[in-house]
């Protein structure tokens, strides 16, 4: 079918979407959760119905980083370069609950486009065994190495008596990222995905309440220092995941998860096994090429290393909302596929992008005007604020790119073909971003700024190859 059809299609469920209740009343039931079928409604309501929710869900888990670095930012540059390098370890575990992610998204959209809530439900189990392990075999590993860690990725001795302990709980509490995402991956998947935007209200509240109680100590909370950060955040994330279970097991969403549905079933396990270990390799490519940036960056000394991770953080805030379109369109995708409706899977994923591009594109360009006093709000540090202005101004380039892309590869992924964009990962983030980086910013002694280039590069880079192979078609017959 052509691509001209599916873009009047596409045109057509957006009219519809905009009916006669209008955009506003539908935004409120977006956000409400009223059940709508996804494989059966006006395409561009079901994208803005499952949309709205999940950036809503994205933007709140962007706000666990920034709101962490604003208040560790009164503590000083050792303390924020604390928080960058432990963040870019953090990558590695994002890296397992995000291809946990994948494939449970996949399996219970999937299920519950074919109309099996049963075997969502099965699907949501198993994913829950494999992340438990995992998560208990990163912390016992990790935990106690947490200041062995920071030296290998360039801690000076300061950074690593300052932040051990903040580096160490968080590693130690992984279990709250894991679940957190998995779990509300398996709502996405689901349909629900108000209630995914809800359990990071929630998180986030406790977050930004706590945080600076533990940081400075105020009232009777002791005064824990950047380490308070982590304690806060997983406390936030902790709660947050016992309400998702209770959710599941008290049957509140389209899918009810039963004692059951724990107990190990091979069949199930290898299709999780199969989907969550490649989209774990896939973005293990992507995250842990921004290790190799912090690398880099960490050459340049404390200050650009503050900058970047100032910048960086406040970049993921843009990028974490984007990344709920995308999720939008790898829920429809599934969903449809399951139905048996492949091109109104393609139709839903044009319409994301194009959702996508003109959300990035507005928050490319106040980024571009904004960023001294955007970057001013988290430091006013003369050292380390032209670092991160350059990082937001440079970057944010690149995003109206970096948004097709976005959403092609989570389609992908929503239709169970996840190792193509693992190559494609493989390609734009590790042969051509990481040389690339070293050599503008080393060989042509760019500094910093030349990380920043290469990662705008790379984001363009990203889209074109993810248009090109997506417009082949071959993820409408993937079967999972």
């Amino acid at each position: 079918m052509s691509q001209s059809f599916h873009d009047q299609s596409t045109v057509g469920d957006t009219r519809a979407a905009d009916g006669p209740s209008g955009i506003w009343p539908m935004l409120r039931e977006a956000v409400r959760g009223t059940p709508i079928d996804f494989t059966t409604a006006p395409v561009g309501r079901a994208v803005i119905m499952l949309a709205v929710p999940m950036v809503v869900e994205m933007a709140m888990e962007s706000i666990f980083a920034v709101a962490d670095v604003f208040w560790v930012a009164h503590l000083g540059a050792n303390a924020v370069a604390t928080v960058g390098l432990t963040e870019s370890m953090l990558t590695m575990i994002y890296t397992v609950a995000m291809g946990l992610s994948i494939g449970a998204t996949a399996l219970v959209a999937r299920r519950m486009g074919e109309g099996d809530a049963a075997g969502a439900a099965r699907a949501a189990g198993q994913s829950i065994i494999l992340g438990i392990l995992l998560a208990a075999a990163i912390a016992g590993i990790c935990a106690p190495a947490a200041p062995a860690l920071l030296r290998v990725m360039g801690a000076t001795p300061d950074v690593i008596d300052t932040g051990a302990t903040f580096t160490r709980i968080m590693l130690g509490g992984n279990i709250t990222i894991v679940m957190l995402f998995l779990l509300n991956a398996v709502f996405r998947g689901s349909g629900d995905a108000a209630i995914a935007m809800r359990v990071l209200v929630l998180g986030n509240a406790l977050n930004i309440v706590l945080g600076p109680c533990f940081i400075f100590g105020l009232g009777p909370f002791p005064e824990m220092g950047v380490a308070g950060a982590a304690t806060a955040t997983n406390i936030g994330r902790g709660t947050a995941v016992l309400y998702q279970l209770a959710v599941l097991v008290g049957g509140k969403g389209r899918v009810r998860l039963h004692l059951r549905d724990l107990r190990l079933d091979l069949s199930i396990m290898k299709a999780v096994l199969r989907l969550s270990g490649s989209g774990t390799i896939q973005i293990l490519i992507g995250t842990a090429s921004y290790v190799g940036l912090v690398r880099i960056i960490s050459i340049f000394g404390s200050a650009a290393l503050a900058g970047y991770t100032i910048g960086i953080r406040i970049i993921i805030f843009a990028l974490l909302p984007a990344y709920g379109i995308s999720n939008a369109a790898a829920t429809m995708v599934g969903q449809n596929l399951g139905a048996g409706k492949p091109d109104r899977a393609e139709s839903a994923v044009w319409t994301a992008t194009r959702y996508n591009m003109i959300f990035l594109g507005v928050i490319g360009l106040i980024f571009l005007a904004g960023a001294d006093a955007i970057t001013g709000l988290f430091s006013t540090d003369p050292a380390v604020q032209p670092f991160a202005s350059s990082c937001l101004r440079i970057v944010s380039l690149g995003f109206v790119f970096y948004a097709a892309g976005m959403v092609l590869t989570q389609s992908f992924n929503g239709a169970g073909d996840t190792w193509t964009p693992t190559v494609i990962n493989l390609f734009v983030f590790w042969l051509w971003e990481l040389p690339l980086a070293w050599w503008l910013s080393v060989s042509l002694d760019l500094g910093a700024r030349g990380v920043f280039i290469a990662l705008t590069i790379a984001y363009s880079s990203l889209a074109v190859v993810s248009a090109l192979l997506f417009r082949r078609g071959k993820w409408k017959d993937k079967k999972v």
